[in-house]
């Protein structure tokens, strides 16, 4: 996902204590990488990269199918090659079930897959881990049992995209695809709580509205499967798309070509533009079909190509250097960008651009992703709205094993520096603690940095609130005692472990990123992963930032599971489902570990963060 190569948390520090410009390279080849790269959501209709609305592009494998052919290229120096020749974010293992030499008959295909899989984790890529059939529904009790090796093999990493169903024939949604896909992800859930899963369509993955009328629901982080080739299809299904869409139904396109849908012709130039400008468009993503040499106008080598990559323009066919110009001037990935409205909260992973930095997932509270793997030079761009000139109090979510990283507050482009600040030893990468300073800042738009003077230390958040005083640097961790402007914990209500009834959605509130929507009586959200450190017990201050367009609701604010409850919260109506206000409400709490709860009495509201505060 990055230009930079990656580097161990050994290897920045003994970086950062030598200052060696060589070091990084060298240490990086010594030292093994363990971060993950951006996880894959969904948010109505859009698939979100790393939190942002985006799309990548890659490569389909042919099927895996012993003695097919394209089982030759199951390895990982294709798997390298399309990373760094042709600047793939994404490659599909498409696994043969039942055809002669696929999965069910011989278990060298499983082996195949993870093959790819392991390669693409190596290098920082997406992969498909694809149930390639027409009729999925008649191998369903092997596709529950593959499915949960697969996630449990793989299901704590970002990089891995279950699809459950290559490609439906003339069978109905409703009565066979819907009923055998949702066993299916029950079965992954179960494993596997949040990595994406892309679910087949009727016809040949085409009609993607039949599914759009009745979706799958009970599940996040589900996607639908659109399939075209530019020979064969054109504004029609574009136009199946969009009414899917319009439906508010994310869709993925697993794989795609430029010829025919019989895999032969040469390529449809005018109709494969007008599809790339539709992807693009519609930030769809998508998988070319496919790297093998068959005597095909669909694969994108020629006869007699290496089975490991290192190819040459001239062992490219038609199709495969239309794909290859495609995928290497993909620029979609994570474009999107939210201007913060101050004063406010900005999660460090939601910058505008970056230079150098990775994401990883927190155990902070609120969950989510932290920006880290940060070294001197390197660099996050934030888009804000400053309402008033003045002095501001800035303060840093962040983490470090040892002192010596420096933050340096500026505006982008490095002048005029508005501040700096010394990022204390907390313990840990995962060890947090709050650091906060005043700067003057101008009112209006603006782009602001923050640059690594020094590096080693990870950031999850950024606050930035109109100051009283004019009070010198400060620091305060998440077990200290809090003040009600200093909460002991703000977690995002999308981050819930488990769920009934709501959906997520892109939010125009401060900070960005998405709300909890779609809530009626008697939905809940459980947030058992995001665990509350409550220092005494006490009265505390829990505030709701909430959202209606419907005359309000209400909700009751408790442990998971129900038992106990602290507190029924009435809320307003604000006028829209992104105008939002903050609900209080002050509770008692004992000291000791916490896991929350929000049930809904009544309906008709969004919720976007909940924060606990000592009164």
């Amino acid at each position: 996902m990055y230009n930079k190569t990656r580097k161990s948390r050994s290897a920045s520090i003994i970086c950062n204590f030598l200052k060696m410009s060589v070091c990084a390279g060298s240490l990086a080849l010594a030292l093994p990488a363990s971060a993950d790269i951006s996880p894959i959501t969904t948010s109505g209709k859009n698939v979100l990269i790393g939190g942002q609305v985006g799309s990548i592009a890659g490569n389909s494998y042919f099927w895996s199918n012993t003695g097919w052919g394209g089982d030759k290229f199951y390895n990982a120096s294709t798997v390298n090659w399309l990373k760094t020749d042709w600047k793939s974010h994404l490659v599909r293992a498409a696994m043969g079930v039942e055809e002669s030499g696929g999965y069910i008959s011989d278990a060298a295909n499983k082996a195949r897959v993870k093959t790819v899989v392991d390669a693409a984790i190596a290098n920082d890529m997406y992969v498909i881990i694809d149930w390639h059939t027409h009729h999925a529904e008649d191998y369903k009790a092997q596709a529950i049992a593959f499915f949960q090796e697969m996630a449990t093999t793989y299901g704590t990493k970002n990089h891995v995209i279950y699809e459950i169903y290559n490609e439906p024939l003339a069978v109905s949604w409703s009565g066979v695809i819907k009923p055998y896909a949702t066993d299916v992800i029950a079965a992954i859930r179960a494993i596997d709580p949040d990595n994406l899963i892309v679910v087949g369509t009727p016809n040949w993955s085409q009609d993607v509205d039949v599914a759009a009328n009745d979706p799958i629901t009970g599940y996040a982080n589900i996607a639908y499967t659109l399939h075209f080739y530019a020979g064969t299809h054109g504004q029609s299904l574009r136009d199946k798309a969009t009414a899917a869409l319009n439906k508010n139904i994310p869709l993925f396109v697993t794989e795609w070509g430029s010829v025919n849908a019989d895999g032969g012709g040469g390529v449809a130039t005018s109709e494969a533009n007008a599809w790339m400008t539709y992807l693009k468009a519609n930030n769809l993503s998508n998988a070319n079909w496919s790297i093998n040499d068959k005597a095909e106008g669909a694969s994108a080598l020629v006869a007699g190509a290496s089975p490991t990559g290192g190819w040459v323009s001239s062992q490219l066919t038609a199709s495969g250097a239309y794909a290859k110009d495609a995928i290497w001037n993909w620029s979609q990935v994570g474009t999107g960008c939210t201007e913060t409205a101050l004063p406010g909260i900005i999660q460090a992973e939601a910058y505008c651009e970056m230079s150098g930095v990775q994401t990883e997932s927190t155990t902070d509270s609120g969950g989510g992703l932290n920006v880290g793997y940060i070294d001197t030079g390197d660099w996050m761009k934030y888009s804000i709205n400053v309402p008033a000139t003045g002095t501001y109090t800035i303060s840093y979510r962040v983490a470090a094993t040892a002192a010596g990283g420096v933050i340096q507050l500026e505006n982008s482009g490095g002048s005029p520096v508005y501040g700096t600040l010394n990022v204390p030893a907390t313990g840990g990468w995962q060890t947090w603690t709050t650091i906060s300073h005043n700067v003057q800042l101008s009112a209006g738009k603006q782009s602001i940095a923050i640059s690594a003077k020094t590096g080693g230390f990870n950031i999850n958040w950024i606050k930035v609130e109109q100051s009283e005083t004019s009070s010198s640097s400060s620091s305060s961790s998440s077990s200290s005692s809090s003040s009600s402007s200093a909460p002991i914990a703000t977690i995002q209500a999308e981050n819930y472990s488990q769920m009934s009834g709501v959906q997520t959605e892109a939010t125009t509130d401060t900070g960005g990123g998405l709300n909890v929507g779609y809530i009626d009586a008697n939905d809940w959200m459980s947030y058992v992963n995001n665990s509350v450190n409550i220092p005494v017990t006490g009265t505390y201050t829990v505030e709701f930032r909430i959202a209606s367009a419907a005359g309000g609701g209400s909700l009751t604010f408790e442990e998971a599971g129900g038992v106990p409850s602290y507190t029924t919260v009435s809320l307003p109506s604000t006028g829209g489902w992104q105008t939002w206000t903050t609900v209080k409400a002050t509770i008692t709490l004992t000291a000791g570990t916490h896991k929350f709860g929000i049930k809904a009495n009544t309906g008709g509201w969004n919720i976007n963060w909940f924060s606990i505060s000592q009164l």
